[in-house]
């Protein structure tokens, strides 16, 4: 049997997974200055980024980008 493993990086994992990773290396202060987006620079909280990105699309290929970009450091 064949072992068809996903070289996707996002492959199984969710927006809230990813960004609790995020927070958790970075902060939301950094992360409004990576990601210029209203939810990681005004009274962020986890609940509000993921009610914008699950409704912005270019703001969560973004996050996404900079999650792949940070896989190796975490």
């Amino acid at each position: 049997m064949e072992n068809n493993k996903s070289k996707d990086p996002l492959h199984g994992i969710t927006l809230q997974q990813i960004l609790e990773k995020l927070i958790g290396f970075y902060g939301f202060d950094t992360l409004g200055e990576l990601i210029n987006i209203k939810c990681f620079r005004e009274n962020p909280t986890l609940k509000s980024s993921l009610t914008f990105l699950r409704k912005t699309d270019w703001a969560r290929k973004k996050v996404e980008e900079l999650y792949i970009k940070t896989l190796p450091k975490f």
